[in-house]
């Protein structure tokens, strides 16, 4: 099958002191003063940043408490209307909502018609019924009995294509991710790796045909679009024919910690 690529530092100085001044430490807040001299016609005041580290997240996403996406646009039905393989790299950067907890898609597969390692190969059945819905449609499964994968059902209706959620990066409601994962982390392990993003948004097979353009429940909005974005072949698909396996339908957002492994099968676009 022929491969398809379509994108692309303080010193402050303290004059006229009339007392000697002893070396003491103040503190204020994160800053630490230090005052050095003795009957010092000027003192130098060193200030030391003290900050605390936050895991490092997708680009100009920060782990909050509850950020406002109230304004922001859910994406509508026609977004999802095109090809996985277009699909798949578009919804990198984007946000998914369910409740109080918001996720931005950090990495993606694409799986299409005609695709050994899609879904839709089975044809239409009561558990593959929601790939070949139309585009924007939930298609959430059971892998190994255990772990709930969202896709996200492209194309138009009939077709049979999708594309899988493998990461995401938290944005809102980490104490809630945290308690479904039953997880008391920050770090990307939380999240890179589909089954962890269905587990993070609480969601079961249940969701499979909600509409992801519509408010309420689960939602997709729109997001910033990644800088630069890595490719390389899909993981777990070694049953599919070698055209398939070798593929580069698995994209991700260049930079950021939260991508599931394997890493080192990815390369700039």
């Amino acid at each position: 099958m022929k491969q398809t690529q379509r994108f692309k530092r303080v010193g402050v100085a303290i004059t006229k002191t009339k007392k000697p001044i002893s070396k003491t430490t103040e503190s204020t807040n994160d800053d630490s003063i230090i005052r050095t001299g003795h009957r010092p016609k000027s003192v130098t005041v060193k200030i030391k940043s003290k900050s605390s580290p936050k895991p490092k997240i997708a680009p100009s996403v920060p782990i909050s408490a509850g950020p406002s996406f109230e304004n922001m646009t859910i994406l509508p039905h026609h977004f999802f209307q095109i090809d996985a393989l277009d699909l798949a790299p578009r919804l990198l950067g984007k946000f998914l909502r369910r409740d109080d907890v918001v996720l931005q898609i950090t990495e993606v597969e694409a799986y299409r018609p005609n695709d050994s390692a899609c879904h839709g190969r089975f044809g239409i059945t009561a558990r593959t019924a929601p790939v070949f819905g139309p585009g924007g449609l939930a298609y959430v499964y059971l892998c190994y009995g255990l772990h709930t994968m969202l896709n996200v059902v492209a194309d138009k209706e009939g077709v049979g294509a999708a594309v899988l959620i493998r990461s995401c990066a938290p944005v809102s409601g980490l104490k809630t991710i945290q308690q479904r994962r039953a997880q008391l982390t920050e770090k990307p392990v939380l999240l890179t790796g589909p089954g962890k993003v269905g587990q993070a948004l609480g969601i079961s097979t249940e969701w499979s045909n909600h509409p992801l353009y519509m408010p309420g429940g689960l939602e997709i909005l729109d997001g910033p679009k990644p800088e630069k974005i890595l490719i390389g072949p899909r993981v777990g698909i070694e049953y599919a024919l070698p055209e398939h396996v070798n593929a580069l339908w698995r994209f991700a957002i260049a930079g950021t910690p939260w991508i599931s492994a394997p890493k080192n099968t990815l390369m700039p676009q």
